[in-house]
């Protein structure tokens, strides 16, 4: 497997390329093919690494590291019959090899057929000297088969036998946090910090967990010491800066959110908030500033273009905020967020034709959210195009069938087309989701409101009289 570092990388690796660019043959151990392989696939050149397995295998035919290694690359590649067929042949030769059931269940994880795959990675473990590897691969294995609690389990096995391994240390958390077990998170990343002071990684993740539970103090003390651990660590001062925003201390968060520019190259997630916490403090200047420079980091950036219009928004300064989402739109024509908001914009401006477009443009590229098919509705009905708004609303109705507010303006279109059948079929449906939205008649359909309350009245006169 091309999981573990070179350990003798530099030698073996330079021979074999000078001996690519010439004609001259050298001769390698099988350890230096090893080395030279896995070299390969951990960067990500397989043609090379095919090459070095093709080499290898003419000089030493009968290593099985180096079969294993070919087959390792065939699956990759997806040529799984010819893969099972070689390890096949390998199993007879050697049944103990542990890498023989890993590379099937490489195969059977690649057909979807995870249970199978597991089976065969603990038969490999009962037959591994060095089991990190297995766990990580059980540990997949079971995140595939959606059962978070085996897979937390065994990526814990891996940080128990490598406290550096950081990518299971992750995997533990991301577990944790999926059964949103964030309590179980915290006392696991205590106990490793116990053991582990000074890993950087961990607090990191430690500070996270606390501020999915709003412990700021806690979380900002967690940022502190990652940054203790690694003075040039982004992550931490980037959330320790988020903490303090959160903590109404902008200036403080400004200051972090700088240091990670100061480190690294700017990113538009720092600009974003260094803008965000300017606006808060009323430097509007400032605020615009970092906005612009967080589109021109990344045009792509929707949460930047949508920082811009809303600014604008609130300064009710609604054509420079069309301008800019529509800017935003000209780059990515595709983001329903961008659409829905410049639909919000032209219903302000009453522009309505162009806000009935925008608000298409967004359910067609898959925002269904209630507010969208109420807004889309009321800008149709301000067209008068009473029959279309109520087709919007029927089919908004279908993804929130208990959001009472939609019968009831359903209701309310059909009264004002004479459709009194269906007016009356939907306001039933409305009262029996909940009778106390009843006031929404009463404010966008006067009459018919009245009309119901005086039918209600007569009912129950008689009724009583009854």
């Amino acid at each position: 497997m091309a999981l573990d570092p070179d350990e003798r990388p530099n030698q073996p690796i330079a021979k074999f390329e000078s001996m690519l660019k010439t004609d001259d043959v050298y001769f390698f151990d099988s350890e230096d093919f090893e080395d030279i392989i896995h070299h390969y696939l951990n960067n990500g050149k397989i043609s090379l690494a095919k090459k070095a397995i093709k080499i290898g295998l003419r000089q030493h035919p009968d290593s099985i590291e180096l079969k294993l290694l070919n087959i390792e690359v065939l699956v990759f590649e997806n040529n799984l019959d010819l893969a099972e067929k070689m390890l096949d042949r390998l199993q007879l030769l050697d049944s103990s090899n542990e890498e023989i059931y890993i590379q099937r269940a490489n195969i059977y994880s690649k057909k979807d057929n995870h249970e199978a795959a597991v089976a065969l990675l603990e038969k490999a473990l009962e037959l591994s000297s060095n089991s990190l590897d297995i766990y990580s691969l059980l540990g997949m294995e079971y995140l595939f088969m959606d059962d978070f609690e085996l897979a937390k389990k065994n990526f814990m096995q891996c940080v128990c036998l490598d406290p550096h391994d950081y990518s299971s240390l992750y995997n533990v958390v991301y577990c944790f946090e999926f059964l949103e077990d964030y309590d179980g998170a915290i006392h696991f990343l205590n106990d490793y910090l116990e053991q582990n002071p000074y890993s950087q990684v961990a607090w990191h993740q430690l500070g996270k967990q606390y501020m999915i539970k709003d412990l700021l103090e806690e979380a900002l003390a967690a940022f502190d010491f990652a940054i203790i651990s690694d003075d040039e660590f982004i992550g931490a001062y980037f959330e320790k800066g988020r903490v303090l925003e959160k903590m109404g201390k902008y200036n403080e968060a400004i200051t972090n959110y700088e240091t990670t520019i100061n480190i690294e190259d700017p990113t538009s997630h720092a600009y974003l908030r260094m803008g965000k916490c300017h606006e808060k403090l009323d430097n509007d200047d400032l605020a615009k500033y970092y906005y612009y420079q967080t589109v021109h980091e990344d045009p792509l950036l929707d949460k930047g273009w949508i920082a811009i219009t809303e600014f604008y928004c609130r300064k009710k300064n609604h054509e420079k905020a069309l301008y800019y989402i529509n800017k935003a739109i000209n780059i990515d024509g595709e983001n329903p967020l961008y659409w829905k908001k410049c639909a919000g914009i032209h219903k302000i401006l009453k522009n309505l034709d162009e806000a009935d477009f925008a608000y298409k443009q967004t359910v067609e590229l898959g925002n269904y959210e209630v507010d969208t098919w109420l807004n889309w509705a009321s800008v149709v009905k301000a067209t008068s195009d009473l029959a279309s708004a109520v087709q919007i609303l029927v089919q908004g109705f279908e993804f929130y069938p208990d959001e009472a507010f939609i019968p009831y303006r359903i209701s309310g279109l059909y009264n004002l087309l004479g459709d009194h059948v269906n007016a009356e079929k939907y306001l039933v449906i409305a009262l029996s989701l909940d009778r106390t939205k009843m006031t929404l008649l009463e404010r966008e359909f006067p009459k018919f409101y009245r009309s119901y309350r005086t039918q209600s009245i007569i009912s129950g006169h008689r009724n009583t009289s009854e």
